[in-house]
């Protein structure tokens, strides 16, 4: 070990967190007693017996270590238990020649692995979708599986956020994954479940419902094949159904550090529109609307180390997958810090930031329709102005939605609310005729399905979608990608914070971010938090 208290082969195993040519993958697997140590291998041989870009020693000496750069991007299939872990699990490290390693938990679930009752795989980050071209589709489309899109969408509707047929993504799926998209929506419904019987008290049917199934005799049928226990048996096994305080459904969710709220919860506090969100003792609190359910979320420190605690009303109990995936995205947990640091802080202008601020995340949003008209009504204005503007349409045309909180009394209005509205009256709340028009195309643009803005979406599309709508350019389109999309290399080039962060002119910033790629967000994140404001 180094002075670090790191693994010797550091070096090595920050190479991990790249997103390689590999992309997500998944279906690819290392049999350690049947390899050599590839770090004994020359380096020309080392590609064949290798996974992201490291050796099963190393990433063995990963899971002794319980280093938490890896939780999220790798699964441990022991082969004496038949059950797969986290790399940070807690039990007893199995020996070498019983591990296997796989990408994804799908992976270890087809595979013929059960999940670890100690570690919970479904509670692990998940991954940062690569930027490469040739393995992109595949990985935004699993990012989708995983955030529960299958749940709502055929795969043929899927396939066309895309622009694509259903055979192509299929087949892409599988050739980077090395299963079929079903496979993996099984395996995220499964876990779903799983995590729900054991941190909730929902009854089976209700937990088996929210997590996307659709017959609760397929849903049982599933649980037993995969699991090879009932989901009563796993409830008194776990022994964790906490009951709802306050009927509120309470979660930890997993973050790689290093990994600091206050930015985040800064950043949401000069935004917050009234009556719809708000920021008060180091929690962020808002109302929501998902579907045809209201209710209201909180996010705030963890009680346990490296986790972010989260409460979701009741009400919002059967799109729960949906809540929970938007929760994730606003927070930013599929960042890889690791990744992040080796690429920026290659460069002398970002890498003194990295002191204020080790771990950067991108702020996301709870609801991209949301972002984009608060991105528009904030062209050309201060932040505190667009906020008082945003609070006016939020009153005007929101829903009224109860919650224990005085503050929070509304929920944001709907694409169709704004899309039905007139000029004139979007003009009332004081917008400018331009802006006003731009506010109604782009409402009616995203409630007819042109502009679909959730995390892992197609960015080419969506940036396509947005620069076509009269009124929005490069910077809304910028910074859409970022926060509502998810896309870890969108730049708003043309940012006034970037070019007085960087003291260089628009030409050289863009010559500059280049080197930046494929973190661009991030980079942005950074000279943004180096002004010392939000």
């Amino acid at each position: 070990m180094d002075g670090s208290g790191l693994p010797s082969r550091s070096r090595a195993i920050g190479k991990m967190a790249r997103s390689g040519p590999q992309g997500l993958g998944g279906g690819s697997a290392i049999r350690l007693d049947r390899l050599i140590d590839p770090l004994q291998l020359p380096e020309q041989e080392r590609a064949s017996t290798t996974i992201f870009d490291i050796g099963p020693r190393a990433l063995y000496e990963a899971v002794l270590t319980r280093d938490r750069r890896f939780d999220g991007r790798m699964f441990v299939g022991v082969s004496s238990t038949r059950i797969y872990c986290r790399p940070i699990c807690t039990v007893r490290p199995p020996r070498f020649e019983n591990c296997t390693f796989y990408r994804t938990a799908a992976a270890a679930e087809a595979a013929g692995f059960r999940p670890c009752l100690r570690c919970r795989p479904e509670l692990a980050p998940g991954s940062s979708a690569p930027v490469d071209a040739v393995p992109r589709l595949a990985a935004l489309a699993i990012r989708r599986i995983e955030d529960g899109a299958l749940s709502g969408l055929s795969l043929d509707e899927l396939a066309a956020e895309f622009g694509v047929t259903a055979r192509h993504l299929r087949r892409s799926i599988r050739q980077e994954a090395g299963l079929s998209p079903i496979d993996l929506a099984q395996t995220q419904r499964l876990l779903l479940a799983k995590q729900l019987l054991t941190d909730t008290d929902m009854t089976i049917t209700e937990a088996a419902f929210s997590a996307g199934f659709e017959s609760l005799r397929r849903f049982n049928a599933a649980f037993k094949e995969r699991y090879r226990l009932t989901p009563t048996s796993l409830r008194k096994s776990a022994d964790a159904a906490q009951g709802n305080l306050n009927d509120v459904y309470s979660f930890n969710l997993a973050v790689r550090p290093p990994f600091d709220l206050n930015p985040l919860l800064a950043f949401w506090a000069a935004r917050a529109t009234p009556g719809v969100e708000q920021v008060a003792d180091g929690w962020y609190r808002r109302t929501a609307v998902v579907g045809h359910r209201t209710g209201w979320v909180a996010v705030g420190p963890g009680r346990r180390d490296h986790t972010v605690q989260v409460f979701v009303s009741t009400g919002l109990g059967p799109v729960l997958a949906s809540v929970l995936s938007r929760l994730k995205a606003m927070l930013d947990v599929r960042a890889d810090p690791v990744a992040v640091a080796e690429r920026l802080g290659a460069d002398p202008l970002l890498a003194p930031l990295f002191d204020r601020l080790p771990g950067p995340r991108v702020p996301g949003a709870f609801d991209g329709f949301e972002c984009g008209v608060r991105a528009i009504l904030g062209q050309q204005v201060s932040v505190r102005a667009a906020t008082t503007v945003a609070g006016r349409f939020a009153a005007r045309f929101g829903l009224a939605c109860a919650t224990p909180y005085g503050s929070l009394t509304t929920a944001f209005p709907f694409p169709e609310s704004l899309a039905a509205a007139s000029v004139v009256e979007l003009q009332g709340l004081g917008l400018t005729t331009r802006r006003a028009e731009t506010v109604k195309c782009f409402a009616v643009a995203v409630a007819n399905g042109q502009i679909r803005l959730e995390p892992g979406a197609d960015p080419d599309r969506v940036r396509a979608g947005l620069l076509a709508l009269p009124g929005i350019g490069a910077w809304t389109a910028e910074y859409l990608l970022m926060r509502a999309v998810g896309w870890p290399d969108a730049f708003p080039v043309e940012d006034l914070g970037l070019l007085k962060a960087t003291g260089l002119s628009r030409a050289e910033l863009r010559i500059r971010a280049d080197r930046w790629r494929p973190w661009r967000s991030y980079a942005a994140v950074l000279l943004w938090h180096s002004l010392g404001g939000v």
